[in-house]
């Protein structure tokens, strides 16, 4: 056993301090795997947190009340492929039900496969790629993150309707960055607008993005599109300011951006960047409350955010699924507990009510928010204001135009 794998099993051995108590005479448990970045580029925006969230989940469905066994476990994918696919392979083949978050699209499409090959259940509660869903979809897979289609069209649509019509994409080089660029294009292009250039980075390896701001700059975009997340676009946005690119009235975008990225980034630096969000703890009183819950809990003190808000919520339906057909039948049949998904109608305090589609497909509101200046902020965390609501039948890709092939046959 490798040592990433010694860390899984050790959070596995501290979850189970947590479990529903007196329900394991109920039989084996469900044991949902929380499979995350513990420690890299995205270990604030999902890592120990979705973990907290998954345990909160577990709470508020009340499983020790409801006689229902169920057990977290963790490790860390480190953002390595190879190490994501066989810390999931070990955890199906030694029983565990569900893998949880993921935020790695190359690892959450080898997930799709082996979850399917295996009738497990994949929870996508962080990846964001559109293939998932399209090309690359499962039967054995619900995907809740707000997606690289969705966020594409919120973002990058709103802004070339209001006029900015060239665009520059830097992009992380797996199979996320190039799904965030092609539904980018896709928009601009339908809004009258080009891409005029675009650069590649390796992922997770690069720190200085300096030449592709350089010769993103020399190209003089209305918006340079950061089709990165995490610690990349954090990066970015950093050395584009140092770079001046705001005095030469050149915005940039973070087509996957996100609350923590712009706490990370302080007002006084983030101020003004547009993003797309599906979860905003102060977007209304049943986030409030959610985040109320989780006070005194996230890891750093950190604030629940939409990928943690998505693992929460993820988990939360998966139990009402797991309920709903019995325990037995949702540990023989992974595809049984996804179809449940599919039939219960959605409703929490992250997202409201809503609905799992067709091809796993959650379907929910999508807000296009702007970094507030620091002069409006009321708090640490009082950090966006919100320019536009797209509803939950607008936001996501038509089902029709994904290409799932499991729908097909």
């Amino acid at each position: 056993m490798n040592s990433i794998t010694r860390r899984g099993a050790l959070g596995a051995a501290m979850a189970g301090l947590a479990v529903a108590g007196g329900a394991w005479a109920q039989g084996q448990p469900i044991r949902i795997g929380v499979l995350t970045d513990m420690s890299g580029p995205y270990s604030d925006l999902s890592g120990p947190n979705c973990v907290v969230c998954a345990r909160q989940a577990v709470q508020d469905f009340g499983a020790a009340a409801r006689g229902l066994p169920v057990e977290i476990l963790q490790a860390d994918h480190q953002q390595k492929a190879d190490v994501g696919v066989n810390i999931a392979r070990q955890w199906f083949d030694q029983g565990v039900d569900a893998i949880l978050d993921a935020n790695n699209s190359a690892i959450a499409l080898a997930i799709n496969t082996l979850a399917r090959e295996k009738n497990k259940v994949h929870l996508n509660s962080g990846a964001a790629s559109a293939d998932l869903t399209g090309p690359g979809c499962s039967p054995n897979m619900v995907h809740w993150t707000t997606d690289s289609w969705a966020n594409a069209q919120s973002t990058g649509g709103a802004l070339a309707r209001a006029g900015a019509k060239r665009w520059y994409c830097i992009t992380a080089d797996y199979a996320f960055g190039h799904s965030v660029q092609r539904e980018v294009t896709r928009f601009v292009r339908a809004n009258g607008g080009e891409v005029v250039g675009a650069s590649v980075h390796p992922f997770p390896q690069t720190t200085d993005f300096s030449s592709f701001l350089v010769t993103a700059a020399a190209l003089k975009p209305d918006v340079i599109a950061l089709c990165n997340a995490g610690v990349d676009m954090i990066n970015c946005v950093k050395q584009g300011q140092e770079f001046g690119l705001a005095g030469r009235k050149i915005r940039v975008a973070a087509m996957i951006g996100f609350m923590i990225d712009v706490h990370t980034l302080g007002l006084p630096t983030a101020q003004g960047l547009t993003l797309t969000e599906s979860f905003y703890w102060d977007l209304n009183d049943r986030s409030r409350a959610l985040a109320a819950r989780l006070k005194g809990k996230m890891a750093k003190g950190h604030q629940v955010n939409s990928v943690q808000a998505q693992a929460y919520s993820c988990a939360l339906h998966y139990l009402k699924a797991v309920e709903a057909i019995g325990l037995a039948r949702a540990k023989a049949s992974g595809l049984d507990a996804v179809e449940a998904m599919k039939r219960l109608p959605t409703d929490d305090d992250a997202f409201g009510p809503g609905l799992v589609r067709a091809d796993g497909r959650k379907i929910h509101p999508t807000y296009l928010f702007e970094a507030k200046a620091p002069a409006e902020s009321r708090g640490e965390w009082d950090l966006m204001k919100l320019l536009a609501t797209t509803p939950a039948d607008q936001a996501f890709r038509p089902i029709a135009d994904g290409g799932c092939p499991f729908l097909k046959g």
